[in-house]
């Protein structure tokens, strides 16, 4: 089959291309399986612009066959399974119905519903719904800092990492400018402690314990210095900050926002149609 295929494609493709634009009829017929017609059309619009003759002529070729062979199956199936027929459209039209549905409800609340939180509506829904915000991770502020071994001044660095005043910070943030392969600065957020722990050489049994009983961590492998000034922590079981959230609030108030007005909307739809008339129920009476 696919000889023939290629050979019929080689011609269709040699005439298009000595023929003008305007002269081709992209209404020509390019195989026939039974009544069932694959247009010259339909081939051309899956071929990239601009690709090599023999790379268009592969693409056109496969998808030739694939078609005929889907052809060919489906009408196999039709002759053994025939009788199942009627359940088939019916999840066809299922299936037709609800992406219907879909497709206008993402259009209404597009069109319709505004994404937009106010700062206080997310503190309420916070302040109401605390169960829904319990950690499962340990969490810490800080600072985190990794230098390579051969870097100068490691004593200065040892002083000022463990100290949050403002001199020693800047000091800090200066000598990183010139100096460390990372400086992360995040007294003012709350960080996964995992994902601080991903970037040191260092194994930890039990996280909670080793949370209570240290705020300064300094590690040191043959390539790198490692400083960890842990300033707070939360542990799993806690409520989870406001600020550590405050993306998924919004996303959660979206989501409820959107449900709610569907529903609204589905049921208004429903009393409308009821009171036209257009929904006839009926009941049966023993």
């Amino acid at each position: 089959m696919k000889c023939s295929i290629a050979y019929f494609l080689t011609i269709i493709c040699i005439l298009s291309a000595c023929r003008p634009s305007k002269e081709i009829d992209n209404d020509e017929i390019l195989v026939k399986v039974h009544g069932n017609a694959l247009y010259r059309k339909e081939v051309e619009k899956i071929i990239p612009k601009g690709i090599e003759s023999t790379d268009s002529l592969l693409i056109a070729e496969n998808y030739t066959e694939k078609w005929i062979k889907d052809i060919l199956i489906s009408e196999v199936a039709q002759r053994n399974i025939g009788k199942e027929e009627a359940e088939i459209n019916r999840l066809v039209e299922d299936y037709r119905r609800s992406l219907l549905k879909h497709r206008y409800e993402e259009y209404m609340i597009k069109s319709r519903l505004t994404a937009e939180i106010r700062e206080d509506e997310k503190r309420s829904y916070y302040d109401t719904n605390n169960e829904k915000f319990i950690l499962e991770k340990n969490l810490i502020k800080g600072l985190f800092l990794k230098i390579p071994a051969e870097a100068t001044n490691i004593a200065d660095v040892q002083k000022w990492y463990k100290s949050k005043d403002p001199a020693e910070l800047e000091n800090i943030e200066k000598y990183s400018i010139q100096n460390a392969s990372v400086y992360d600065y995040f007294y003012d957020r709350w960080v996964d402690f995992d994902e601080i722990l991903d970037r040191m050489p260092l194994q930890l049994s039990n996280k909670e314990h080793f949370l209570r009983t240290n705020r300064n961590v300094e590690v040191r492998d043959s390539t790198f210095y490692y400083f960890l000034n842990i300033a707070e922590y939360l542990l799993p079981g806690n409520i989870a900050p406001y600020e550590y959230v405050d993306v998924q609030i919004q996303e959660m108030m979206i989501n409820q926002r959107k449900m709610d007005f569907l529903n609204n909307f589905e049921d208004e739809l429903y009393r409308e149609a009821v009171r036209k008339g257009e929904v006839l129920l009926y009941i049966n009476q023993k």
